[in-house]
């Protein structure tokens, strides 16, 4: 790879820690290993990771507990949860913090990588192409989905990189139906249980968003997807 990628591995199992550390090193990334969330929030204050790993059982301070430490700094960073826990509860806790991806132990090495090496991608894609059209209308809001801002007469709201990358699919089809498939694979490139709960939980948050102009409505067309609607009829009524 071009750029050394900091990745920041919060793992209090020190074999499984020291395992994933030297695979992430042997494909060429820069890692930081803590064994506690303590550790991990003074590291990534400290090195400025570009992606972090995050056990969500730790002691000191859980993975959940650092994640939303780590979000009040950064709304950007991916953010990757390894658990052993298979609740659904937890998993649907972790999205709404602003999860990437999530990983169940016990996992192949080989395949985080590759979650890593996506998410990496898909935080890299440009939104500064000539034939990408990166600020959108949505009625009273003003949107640049290159500074993941939306902006609604004095007010402006920063958007997390999953909030902007959905919203400016919505936009792309905007008064239309966005498949909630074609939704998932674009922004989280496959269309598992756990992305699919996320999605929802981003389109609700985008929906609080949006309530500030009474005539923009974001709906779910039942067994279709999305659709963002900017017109005076209702959406549900076209």
């Amino acid at each position: 790879m071009s750029k050394e990628i900091k990745v920041l591995i919060a793992e209090d199992d020190p074999f499984i820690g020291m395992i994933t550390k030297e695979c992430f090193e042997s494909k060429g990334f820069q890692v930081f290993l803590c064994e506690d969330g303590n550790k991990a929030f003074s590291c990534y204050l400290e090195e400025k990771p570009d992606v972090c790993i995050l056990d969500v059982m730790m002691p000191l301070k859980d993975g959940f507990t650092l994640a939303k430490e780590i979000r009040s700094i950064d709304s950007d960073i991916p953010i990757l949860f390894l658990t052993a826990k298979s609740l659904k509860e937890d998993v649907i806790k972790g999205f709404k913090i602003g999860a990437d991806d999530y990983v169940k132990k016990p996992f192949s090495v080989e395949e985080l990588i590759a979650r890593v090496d996506a998410i990496i991608r898909r935080s890299k894609v440009s939104l500064k192409d000539v034939n990408r059209q990166i600020v959108f209308q949505i009625g009273a809001f003003s949107f640049d989905s290159e500074f993941h801002i939306l902006k609604i007469d004095k007010d402006e709201i920063k958007l997390t990189d999953k909030e902007s990358e959905i919203l400016a699919e919505l936009c792309r089809n905007q008064n239309e139906i966005t498949n909630r498939r074609s939704l998932l694979i674009k922004v989280w490139g496959d269309d598992s249980f756990f992305n699919s709960r996320s999605l929802d939980v981003y389109i609700s948050k985008l929906r609080k968003y949006l309530k500030k102009d009474l005539n923009v409505e974001l709906v779910t067309v039942r067994s279709k997807g999305f659709k963002l609607w900017t017109g005076n009829k209702k959406a549900f009524d076209s």
